[in-house]
């Protein structure tokens, strides 16, 4: 979100107020703001990405979601939801999933979490041809049997990010960049790249 966008959402949530585009009438607002992210807010605002104060006004009441890799049970009721919201929005019979399936989703580490899974369910819904589904396993970047310290779990996503980084020649973006390969967005393998120190090797001159 740019700055000057950052100070008119400030005005809004402090003032309750704001004026519309080619209007000068200042309209009032009483409303109630859920603000979501996948953006480490507090660094962000160290780095002068993000402005104090907008960060402070919408830290009212904060609740962490763990990335899915760290929630291993929701897995197959998500999977089992985009099971039947993809079978029934592309006409499919499909109603299940083999355990084969069930446990290599369980294994995965999603990285792309939520939206991954999504994407990858949907895949196998259109795959499908009867009504259970043996999807193809996702690439097992990494099984996690145990809870992982905070720096092996950076060692991981460095390790997961360079080797995309590798398979892609050092694309970052684009259909068949880094961040594609991993599931995520341009700008959020950016952001993680250079929270981690990391950043493409030098051209030889």
């Amino acid at each position: 979100m740019p700055f000057e966008l950052q100070s008119k959402i400030l005005r809004v949530l402090q003032e309750r107020e704001f004026e519309a585009i080619g209007s000068t009438r200042t309209t009032k607002v009483d409303v109630r703001v859920i603000a979501a992210t996948n953006q480490d807010l507090q660094q962000m605002v160290s780095n002068q990405e993000f402005r104090e104060d907008l960060f402070y006004r919408l830290h009212i009441f904060p609740l962490f979601l763990p990335p899915l890799r760290e929630r291993k049970t929701d897995i197959p009721g998500l999977a089992t939801h985009f099971v039947k919201q993809f079978s029934v929005s592309m006409n499919k019979d499909m109603r299940t999933i083999s355990d084969r399936a069930m446990r290599s989703m369980i294994n995965h580490s999603w990285p792309g979490n939520v939206r991954e899974l999504q994407n990858y369910v949907a895949r196998g819904v259109i795959l499908a041809r009867g009504t259970a589904s043996d999807l193809i396993p996702p690439d097992k970047r990494v099984t996690l049997r145990a809870e992982p310290t905070s720096e092996k779990l950076e060692d991981t996503i460095r390790g997961e990010i360079l080797a995309a980084c590798h398979k892609a020649n050092w694309q970052i973006g684009g259909p068949r960049g880094a961040a594609a390969r991993l599931g995520l967005k341009r700008t959020t393998l950016f952001h993680k790249m250079k929270r981690l120190g990391m950043s493409p090797p030098a051209k030889p001159s």
